[in-house]
């Protein structure tokens, strides 16, 4: 495959082999990982359809007075809610660093493959010129073999001519 001047037949596997760039900002260390996948949790269904749960079943509890820890207007809940957004909102932010880092390895891989093709389309196009060139001399060529050969062929026949002419003589 040495001659194909697109390039080789495992040029597509680039896209299954690991990019440096797709490395995340803090590391794929544990801790990282963890916290994205909290803070993705955060958006899900069941994570706010639990939280609603919760909230209502600690309201319900001690509104109703079956065990008042939190009696109204609920201070414990506001902290809990406090605490939860001053979680939340870093753990939000890292998940959305790590993805937009994600989103510009992708974006540059994709440009550099945009450049390849660019890159390829450029050596076709000089590829298809030169063989046009190519073509256009051939056919200069070819214009020219051809002219010469209608000046060979009256030359033969004017000679021909002559040399019938003189045969016609001596014979007579």
């Amino acid at each position: 495959m040495a001659d194909n001047p697109f390039g080789s037949d495992d040029h597509a596997l680039r896209f299954h082999a690991p990019y440096l760039s797709t490395a995340p900002v803090f590391g794929s260390d544990w801790f990282a990982l963890k916290a994205e996948a909290f803070a993705r949790f955060f958006g899900t269904p069941i994570f706010l359809v639990g939280q609603t749960c919760v909230v209502a079943l600690w309201i319900v509890i001690n509104a109703a007075g079956w065990w008042t820890f939190d009696i109204y207007p609920f201070i414990l809940l506001n902290l809990a809610f406090s605490l939860q957004a001053a979680y939340a909102a870093p753990l939000i932010l890292l998940a959305q660093t790590r993805q937009a880092d994600r989103d510009k390895a992708h974006a540059m891989a994709d440009a550099q493959h945009r450049e390849e093709l660019h890159k390829v389309a450029d050596a076709r196009q000089a590829i298809l010129a030169s063989q046009t060139s190519l073509l256009v001399d051939m056919l200069s060529q070819n214009t020219n073999l051809t002219e010469k050969i209608k000046e060979l062929t009256e030359r033969i026949e004017k000679l021909t001519q002559d040399v019938h002419k003189c045969v016609e003589k001596t014979d007579r």
